[in-house]
């Protein structure tokens, strides 16, 4: 796997994930804690989930315990993206869309869009048992592509972390003017 050096003059062209103000309170909100909590208590529900759907589609059976689980797995989507509103506001000043996270929240609209219909054809039998099935696949396939955009932003601000940290500890030592 190529790593791409922090001080390197690639990493140092693209802007910094969050500004110095942005990257105190984002250490300093709860928020942080609690979406470092749900974001792998959500997987974890995804992954048992996607395989109760599986196994239903393959097997055609179990199609409660499937159904139960991609209801609490779109719970968990609910909560997760409440308190990242929260989050988003408390870091960038606006419940969604702030720059940094722009094209990650868009995407979210479609996980919340696809787990909601599921929902919904649960709720009015809009849809057959298998339908709901590959329902639920397709919004575990946005939610997968979603994570991984999210995961990708955690490793963006490790890395400009370790871009700030040697001109931090040289403005600190008096070695840069």
């Amino acid at each position: 796997m190529h790593r791409v050096d922090p001080l390197s003059p690639a990493a140092q062209r693209r802007p910094a994930l969050y500004t110095p103000q942005e990257r105190i309170r984002r250490d300093n909100t709860r928020w942080t804690l609690v979406q470092g909590i749900l974001a792998p208590v959500q997987f974890l529900v995804f992954a048992v989930s996607l395989g109760l759907v599986l196994r239903f589609l393959l097997t055609g059976e179990g199609l409660a315990w499937a159904n139960a689980s991609v209801v609490l797995k779109t719970l968990t989507l609910y909560a997760i993206m409440v308190t990242g509103c929260i989050w988003e506001k408390v870091v960038f000043g606006r419940y969604l869309f702030a720059p940094a996270f722009f094209w990650e929240d868009v995407f979210s609209m479609l996980v919340l869009a696809l787990h909601t219909a599921y929902l919904v054809a649960l709720a009015t039998g809009a849809l057959s048992a298998q339908g709901l099935m590959y329902l639920a696949l397709a919004a575990y396939a946005t939610y997968v592509i979603n994570a991984g955009q999210f995961l990708l932003k955690l490793r963006a601000a490790r890395l400009d972390e370790a871009r700030a940290r040697p001109l931090r500890q040289a403005t600190t030592t008096g070695a840069v003017a």
